[in-house]
């Protein structure tokens, strides 16, 4: 099979790789949609990902397709048991599994679990998922769910956490910093719940996506500086809840003024390694401010995202701008890097 194959800082290869053997309890599912992500980019930029990749490594992690292999589970005595899986069935896997045992499994924090196991792979013709993912995070999907639809399930769960983490409700006035993936999924969930959302962020192909998910007040941030001065002059008003969504310390600093006293800021956007932020201790202390960030996803936002896309809450229509071909993905995350400002692209993986 043809897959992606990351072997370090700007240097993603496609490769002739020989599908691996099955292990008890694991997938094997081919890949009829994947999609390109900003943590990907990431990735790719830096050459790893401390807890998600070590290269050389089989790439991406945004995917649906079909079973087309199982291989028998073990009971908890070695005994073979039937998979409750079909070859032929159409699902969904998330990129990680939770150990379910560990400390914050067990506070019912399985987004911060110490033994997160990873999966990757999805920039290839198709994928082994791992008997715990199998268990704990493959999804079935309905029979009219589209493919692209429910490859966006992942990076949609953590948007879930992040909006259960901040208790978004309906009526509140809602400030999303960013108007990339992450940040549009928020204006389609906020919206969902009935808030007025304002969102500021640059580029127009973004912010009119954004207006098409129903954004109240889009504000065009330019260049990106003065970004206080900007949002306020716009007039859209207080927020009770802000949402940085870019993952910059510079906008990690300005959500604390954008908010209402007594609101709600979700540091949601991770910022580089090593980076730190200086917050005025007078205005969290004296607005009693709540300051939040929020981490990856569970099994039980994994499920309410697609339960999200399955609804028609989120459809990858509205973030899904471009196409490629799985042999010039190398050239695609290169032109990424220098400033292709697409929102998500379709992966064909059999081209």
């Amino acid at each position: 099979m043809k897959a992606a194959i990351l072997y370090g800082k700007e240097d993603v290869r496609i490769e002739d790789l020989e599908p691996a053997a099955l292990k008890p309890g694991e997938i094997r599912v081919r890949i009829k949609a994947a999609l390109t992500c900003g943590t990907d980019l990431k990735v790719f930029k830096r050459g790893y990902h401390a807890k998600m990749i070590v290269p050389p490594a089989v790439f991406g992690h945004e995917l649906s397709g079909v079973i087309e292999e199982i291989s028998a589970m073990q009971s908890p005595q070695g005994n073979g048991t039937a998979s409750p899986w079909a070859v032929g069935d159409r699902v969904v896997a998330a990129n990680s599994a939770p150990c379910g045992d560990c400390f914050h499994c067990r506070q019912g924090q399985e987004n911060i679990c110490d033994d997160l196991l990873f999966l990757n792979g999805a920039y290839a013709q198709s994928i082994v998922v791992p008997e715990r993912i199998v268990r704990k995070n493959l999804l079935r999907l309905q029979p009219d769910t589209a493919f692209a639809d429910a490859a966006l399930i992942e990076p949609l769960a953590c948007v879930v956490q992040g909006i259960e983490d901040a208790l978004i409700r309906a009526g509140q006035r809602v400030l999303i910093l960013g108007a990339g993936p992450i940040g549009l999924m928020f204006v389609a969930l906020a919206k969902k719940l009935g808030c007025v959302v304002t969102v500021a962020g640059r580029r127009a192909v973004r912010l009119q996506a954004a207006e098409r998910l129903g954004a109240d007040h889009v504000v065009d941030i330019k260049e990106g500086s003065n970004l206080v001065a900007k949002i306020r002059d716009a007039g859209a008003g207080q927020f009770d809840v802000v949402i940085e969504a870019v993952g910059a310390p510079a906008v990690w600093e300005a959500a604390v003024h954008l908010v209402r006293k007594g609101g709600t800021v979700n540091f949601f956007g991770g910022c580089p390694a090593g980076t730190t932020v200086a917050l005025d201790t007078s205005i969290i202390h004296y607005s009693d401010l709540t300051l939040l960030a929020s981490f990856h996803h569970t099994p039980r936002t994994i499920r309410r995202a697609l339960e999200f896309v399955e609804a028609g809450a989120v459809r990858a229509g509205d973030f899904v701008d471009g196409e490629c071909p799985l042999s010039r993905l190398p050239q695609l995350f290169q032109g990424m890097a220098k400033g292709n400002h697409a929102v998500k692209t379709l992966i064909q993986v059999n081209q």
